[in-house]
């Protein structure tokens, strides 16, 4: 099963605020735990949503609509995210509740969420094979 912990945005890091070397240091331990655990699959922060893109359609089959951050709402922005893999969403939430507070001012928010497999999205056999060769194809990619 995998799992994504969101981290969310704060003013600061909307801000462009860096974190702190010790922030830095304790994410770094806890990263360093995932991996000797064989969960980790990623885990990278994003820049403030005033380098972002937002892209709606707001007509089904419509032409997209691009709008240019910074974005207000704070509370609906992510900063980052870790994507791990575990047994259950017991073992995700224990990993969770063991993430530092991600932007070392007691402001930090974690939203933990499973995602799909692809299984469990398509119940075409052909449409699920082309998928499952497309994601072999991007490995292949990444090893070479």
């Amino acid at each position: 099963m995998r799992f994504m912990m969101i981290v969310k945005a704060t003013t600061d890091s909307e801000a462009g605020g860096m974190p702190s070397q010790e922030l830095i240091d304790a994410m770094q331990k806890y990263n360093e735990e995932l991996v000797k655990a064989g969960v980790l699959l990623a885990a990278d922060g994003l820049m403030p949503s005033s380098s972002a893109v937002r892209i709606s359609y707001p007509q089904p089959g419509g032409k997209p609509k691009l709008v240019d951050g910074p974005f207000t709402e704070t509370k609906e922005l992510i900063a980052g995210y870790t994507l791990i893999e575990v047994k259950s969403k017991e073992e995700a939430l224990e990993w969770a509740l063991r993430m530092p507070d991600p932007h070392g001012f007691g402001q930090g928010e974690i939203e933990l969420r499973q995602v799909f497999e692809i299984e469990e999205l398509m119940d075409n056999p052909n449409t699920l094979s082309k998928e499952v060769t497309l994601r072999r194809q991007v490995e292949e990619q990444k090893k070479a």
